[in-house]
Parts: structure tokens; sequence; C-alpha cells
């Protein structure tokens, strides 16, 4: 998965959204204690920011380097680089000891893992029985009726070829990814639970964004631009043609999974 962004760090930084806060609200209230998080795949650390806020210490870890460079350092952040895949050893070695975390999140990034033994480590992780796991995704962004159409067909038409099967599990909002987790303490289920991320962005942010996908990167790799300059300018008019507002709020729904290990784990 790393690989797939090392070419655009700098644009995921800059034209990804930041979280909202009722999201990391809503997840902290239903942790007893907040003395440490993971976040596993944190790419530029936009989740272990907002985490650092409401846990004492937070672990912060990605496969790759040169996302890791983009992250906000924090006094009660560790970043750590490590290697796709982990043995219990090394767990023990770069993240932390059995039952010691209050939670563990996945920002935009769970569909790339090998989830069976992932949650074995989450399971060995986290704390007995309160511990939480809280993975979510977000889907295409909402500005307004004619960007929202044209990036639609942009996105199924254009790109689609050029994602990894992996992406269809965001597509379907988390719904159909496997999470054998039960629901927390006050929930009577274990989501997905909508949430909304606005950012502000003029049209320049907006295509900085769409180029960040790995999709279109896959694509490029290929000799295929596809955002061309005839497409750019569909998406200027359909930016510039309902209000002339050259910055617009864009909303991306985020959808959560939250869960805690259940008594069969």
């Amino acid at each position: 998965m790393a690989d797939l962004f090392l070419k655009q760090s700098k644009q995921y930084s800059e034209g990804r959204p930041d979280y909202p806060d009722q999201l990391f609200h809503f997840i902290s209230s239903h942790t007893p204690s907040h003395d440490l998080a993971w976040d596993v795949g944190t790419g530029t650390g936009q989740a272990a920011k907002s985490l650092a806020k409401a846990y004492k210490n937070v672990i912060a870890t990605d496969t790759s380097p040169k996302q890791l460079e983009y992250a906000e350092k924090l006094s009660n952040i560790t970043y750590q680089c490590t290697p796709q895949t982990m043995s219990i050893s090394d767990i023990h070695n770069c993240i932390g000891s059995e039952s010691t975390f209050d939670l563990i999140t996945i920002a935009q990034a769970m569909h790339w893992f090998h989830l069976p033994t992932f949650y074995n480590h989450v399971n060995h992780l986290l704390k007995k029985p309160a511990g939480a796991i809280a993975a979510w995704c977000y889907t295409l962004p909402e500005v307004n009726p004619a960007v929202d159409k044209l990036l639609n067909r942009f996105y199924n038409n254009d790109v689609g070829p050029y994602w990894e099967s992996a992406r269809t599990l965001v597509d379907e909002k988390y719904k159909t990814i496997d999470f054998p987790f039960d629901p927390v303490d006050g929930l009577e289920s274990n989501g997905p639970f909508r949430f909304n991320s606005e950012k502000v962005m003029d049209l320049d942010k907006y295509i900085v964004y769409l180029k960040s996908w790995s999709a279109y990167h896959t694509a490029k790799g290929k000799g295929v631009e596809l955002l061309t300059e005839n497409l750019i300018q569909d998406f200027k008019k359909a930016w510039d043609g309902e209000d002339g507002q050259t910055q617009k709020i864009v909303v991306f729904p985020i959808y959560l999974r939250f869960g805690k290990v259940g008594s069969a784990n």
C-alpha cells in the first residue's frame, strides 16, 4: 500500500481533509481511559494530531517514510515507520505491550490491510474489556450538484479501471468490510456511523485532492493523464457556474466502524 502514495505525499498532506472534532469526541467518549492510542496507517498524521488532544500518548505508524515526513510533530505523538508485515515480537518492539491500548484507530486505510493478521494484533494489544477499535473511511466529496455529477462520472468512467480492488470497500462505506467486533458499551451496533468533514477549498485545492488519489498516479505511471485540460475546464465551469464563488465548503462523508473485542475473541 505504501508504494501507492510515495509520489503524492505532499499532495496527500495538502489535499486530504482533516477529520471533524465530533468524530473524535464520539470515539473518546466511549473509551473509559485515555492513556494510549495507536493510529495505524497514519499517513501524514491527520488523525494522530486530533487523537493527541484526547489521549495522553499516541503511537502513529505507517509503512511510508515519505508520508511521515509531512506529519505534524507533537510532543505526545511517537511516529514509527514499520514494515508491511509484523510478528508479535515486532509489535512488542515497535508498538507496545499486550493489553495496553485504550484505542486503535485506522483512518482511510483499513481496506488495504490483510485483516486476519491485523485483527490478531488488535486483539493482542487492546485492553480488555474496554479497549476499542475505530476504523473509518470517507467517500466522494460533495460540492454542488454540477460538480458532484461531473466527479461521479469521472470517478466511475475514467478513474475506475485504475483503482485497486480494495477500493470497493470504501465505495460500500465499510458496510461490507469484515469487522468482527462487538458494539462498545452504550451503542447498539458497530456502525457504520456517519460524520461529515468540511474543508474550504478553491478549485485548485480540489484538483490537488483528485491528484492525490492512488488511482490517478497508477494511471499516470501507465502514461495516461486522467485530468486533461478539457476536463479541468469542465470542472471550472461546474465550480463557478452555480454562485460564482471561488471558495466553497466541500463536504467529505465519513463512515465509522467502531467496536470492542468480544468474549469470543
